[in-house]
Formats: C-alpha cells, structure tokens, sequence
C-alpha cells in the first residue's frame, strides 16, 4: 500500500463509496495545473447551483454525473483518477478508484468530509470534471488538457 494512503485517507475513500483499484499513485496531469483548472481566476463552471437551494447537493450532484459521462471522465470499468477529497488531498497525488455509490457522488463526499468538493480525472490524464465551492454556489468545472 502507498504510505501517502493512510488510514485517514481511506476511511474517507470508503466513506465516499469509491474502492480504491489499484494501491499507488497514478500519474494524471500535474496536481498544480488541475487545481489551477478548477480554481483560477479565469475558471467558468459548465453548471452552478445555488447553494441556498435545498436540494443543492442532490442538483448538484446530478449536474456533475451528467458532465462527467460526455467528458469522458470513466473507462469502460468505470475507473477513474481522483485527489482525495478532503483538506491535504492534493499532497496524496491522484489514486485510481472505481465508483460502487451510484450517482451522488458530490453529496457522498460531503458527508465525508463536509463540502462537496474533489477534483477527478480520466485514467489517461487529459479529461477533468470537478466539484468546488465558489461564493454562494457549487460549480461543476469540465476541463481537457
């Protein structure tokens, strides 16, 4: 098992319904230029729910699946790359997981760790779709490199 892959980090991984498929890191795109992706000033989001809305996490979480399938975010098994989701994520690197929760992927993340942000790439490395935080809203941010 990679020692970047504590026990904290896979309780939170397992809390969020994803199994982790293989046990090291992967190479995905540079951790900076995805954060930078998904947070830079010049960022738009492809959807935005309000997050006074009361149903916001359920929105939220349908608006990401429905971007996530067209930017090619899955192989056929389902796999993907995610940073952990959670506060020091990006210092883990991206790990390949396979989602078992179904659609809800955002609101499962919340309640792991509080917010409904994480950021996941395709096994390739080239296609993005992540959830963040941004003022009063959750954006969903598409993005290729």
């Amino acid at each position: 098992m990679d020692d970047r892959l504590t026990p904290h980090w896979l309780e939170i991984f397992e809390n969020c319904g994803l199994e982790i498929v293989e046990d090291q890191t992967h190479d995905g795109p540079p951790v900076n230029a995805a954060l930078h992706a998904v947070n830079g000033v010049e960022v738009r989001p492809s959807a935005e729910v309000s997050d006074s809305d009361p149903q916001a996490l359920e929105k939220l979480s349908r608006e990401w699946h429905r971007r996530a399938e067209p930017a090619r975010l899955f192989m056929e098994s389902g796999d993907f790359l995610v940073l952990p989701p959670g506060s020091g994520g990006s210092k883990v690197g991206w790990v390949r997981v396979r989602d078992r929760g179904g659609e809800d992927l955002p609101s499962r993340v919340a309640a792991a760790t509080g917010a409904p942000e994480f950021i996941a790439v395709s096994v390739d490395g080239r296609h993005l779709c992540a959830s963040t935080v941004e003022d009063d809203d959750y954006w969903v941010v598409v993005h290729e490199f």
